[in-house]
């Protein structure tokens, strides 16, 4: 894999063990809060407020990064943030301060997104975009199968004793940040003014962008508003009669299927087009949502997660690849930033809608109702953008 760059390596050895560390967390996250006073209404609140902060910051620092030329130090204050976040959550217990902590995990995330993604383009061709990508996914994910794997190990000895895990998860956040510390910047063209820009300033972007990029980022938007989270899957399977054990041991399989197939269908979308395996992606995500609304025998819901885990592999990695190929490399952190910001917020949307759907109508609806309007933003991609970018941008070097 000689297009595997020791930087592309290390991007992906921090994303895993930062994942293990808040994947360690997921599935308590909930039953912690619950235990020291929230209502269900309270942490729907948290969750948002966290999600928002993360989105926004995304497109904000990502254009900062471009603008001063460095991505080095963004990926490394904005995983140290989230490490130091984790043991916060168990040693602060009021609400604000619960608050500010989640916010300050989310907020991290939303300083190092744009800029590391920057870096996984730089590494990599046009032609070699999909196993970049495909392979920073894979690891990153492998982490969201050992951090709950270590969850239900330790819970099995020490039942109920979830503090201990926030203390725990703070030494894979520990390990991120120092293989971080390995990164350095190499020559990045700056492409604005080093003073600060307020903060909306990256929504810019949006006028000046190529076309190909709006239209692409519409699909990807209108898409992520009515793919809501996990959780929804999660509760059907529960639904169906899996127990609690049994339903964290459904995540770690999608996540397991995800994590093995994430760098091979990187590498197949480079031979048969980014935007040919985004819509096989889309239609994997359709015949889901489809099976979840009609199918409840334990096998079934197996057939269904396994398949969820490989549409998984085709989303979010060949979604950033796709968007990398379609921009200035001299804008990529802020192309990228501008769309996860939105990305973020339109899943908060989607989940409130699934949630009111599944509240009206109940769950087999929901999963029907986003099963049929994917057939549609499928029908956009395949009608409204063409197959390959232009000249221009497919001429970016291998930096």
């Amino acid at each position: 894999m000689k297009y595997i760059s020791r930087t592309v390596w290390t991007l992906s050895l921090i994303s895993l063990f930062t994942d293990m560390a808040s994947e360690m967390l997921y599935p308590i996250m909930p039953i912690y809060l619950k235990s020291i006073g929230f209502s269900i209404v309270l942490i729907g609140i948290l969750e948002g407020v966290a999600e928002a902060t993360a989105g926004l910051s995304k497109g904000y620092f990502g254009k900062r990064s471009d603008d001063l030329g460095k991505r080095a130090p963004f990926v490394q204050i904005g995983y140290t943030l989230s490490a130091i976040s984790k043991p916060m959550l168990a040693f602060f217990v009021y609400p604000l301060w619960i608050f500010l902590t989640r916010t300050l995990d989310r907020f991290g995330k939303g300083i190092r997104t744009g800029a590391r993604d920057a870096i996984l383009s730089k590494e990599a061709t046009t032609k070699t975009k999909g196993k970049v990508f495909g392979l920073h996914r894979s690891m990153d994910t492998l982490g969201a199968v050992l951090g709950p794997s270590l969850a239900l190990w330790y819970l099995y000895y020490y039942p109920q004793d979830y503090v201990t895990l926030f203390y725990i998860a703070f030494f894979p956040g520990v390990c991120a940040v120092l293989i971080s510390l390995l990164l350095k910047d190499k020559n990045v063209n700056i492409t604005g003014e080093k003073k600060w820009s307020p903060f909306f300033s990256f929504l810019s972007y949006w006028k000046t962008s190529p076309l190909i990029y709006r239209k692409v980022v519409i699909g990807l938007l209108a898409f992520t508003l009515i793919n809501s989270s996990d959780v929804f899957l999660l509760l059907k399977a529960k639904q169906a009669g899996l127990n609690d054990s049994a339903v964290i041991g459904v995540y770690i399989f999608y996540n397991l299927v995800y994590a093995l197939f994430s760098f091979p269908i990187g590498a197949m979308a480079d031979r048969i087009g980014l935007r040919k395996m985004f819509v096989i992606g889309l239609s994997l995500f359709a015949i889901v949502y489809f099976g979840m609304g009609l199918i409840t025998n334990t096998y079934g819901l197996a057939s269904l997660f396994f398949l969820y885990g490989i549409y998984a592999a085709t989303n979010e990695g060949i979604s950033k690849a796709w968007i990398s190929n379609i921009t200035d490399k001299k804008e990529t952190a802020t192309a990228i930033g501008m769309y996860a910001g939105f990305q973020s917020i339109c899943t908060m949307i989607a989940s409130s809608l699934a949630g009111l759907i599944w509240y009206a109508f109940g769950a087999n609806t929901a999963f029907i109702i986003t099963g049929l309007a994917t057939i549609l933003v499928i029908l956009y991609f395949l009608i409204f953008i063409e197959s390959k970018p232009s000249n221009r941008l497919l001429s970016t070097p291998n930096l």
